[in-house]
């Protein structure tokens, strides 16, 4: 049976995260799951941004990367720094905008794999909690009943590990930090989250424990469905 939860079981941490210094992974340099003339997907390690950030010391990200070797690549959405997994590139302006309406109108397939904190009692459930920046803590998302956008989350428990649970992550909506915030919200943070987690599951692991594992679209060139995976690193 489906458990629905709308409203948060936990308090989130309050105040922005701990400082940290940049220092992405230089090998693999640059992991090809997929290339051919329309599309680039890509298995992103974990501490690595997505797309640069406005730092100079902040530069080196998985977009620069692989410009380096297909200049015209650009990413069609984005992965945090901490989450490692699949992220598809167009190779081309026309590639680029399909896939980005593939986006928009939810028609990709994502399947992330998590460690959380704790045991959860349920194998499935559906947490729909809105989401809104944090303004003053920003990077940081919320959950706000009044003025924030909807988002649901379904997850699956794989199995549990002592005193932590394996789960598949499935993001109906695509929010900023969705699958972080949803998790901590119920009370079953993501190890080593150090926005959202207290310190206990925070410090339980060496990076953030979510991974892209599986992806699924629509290819530009012909319409026809294909899909990627790429087994979890934890």
């Amino acid at each position: 049976m489906v458990k629905v939860v709308q409203h948060p079981l936990a308090q989130l941490p309050e105040g922005p995260a701990p400082d940290f210094t940049y220092e992405p992974p230089q090998q693999p340099f640059l992991t090809i799951i997929h290339q051919d003339d329309d599309v680039l997907v890509l298995d992103k390690p974990a501490g690595l941004l997505s797309v640069p950030g406005k730092p100079a010391a902040h530069k080196d990200c998985l977009e620069l990367r692989a410009q380096s070797r297909f200049p015209f690549a650009k990413p069609v959405h984005r992965l945090d720094m901490g989450t490692s997994g699949l992220l598809v590139m167009g190779r081309n302006e026309q590639a680029h905008r399909y896939l980005s309406i593939g986006f928009e109108r939810r028609l990709i397939g994502k399947t992330y794999e998590a460690l959380v904190f704790g045991k959860m009692s349920e194998v499935n459930g559906l947490v729909e909690l809105p989401l809104i920046c944090d303004w003053p803590n920003r990077p940081r998302q919320k959950v706000d009943f009044e003025t924030g956008r909807a988002s649901q989350t379904s997850w699956h428990v794989v199995r549990v590990e002592g005193e932590l649970t394996r789960v598949e992550l499935t993001p109906i909506t695509g929010r900023s930090h969705q699958l972080r915030v949803h998790m901590a919200s119920i009370g079953h943070p993501i190890l080593g989250d150090r926005f959202y987690a207290p310190q206990g599951a925070r410090d339980a692991a060496p990076r953030l424990m979510l991974h892209a594992r599986d992806l699924s679209f629509k290819h530009p060139k012909d319409g026809e469905r294909v899909s990627f995976t790429a087994p979890c690193p934890f």
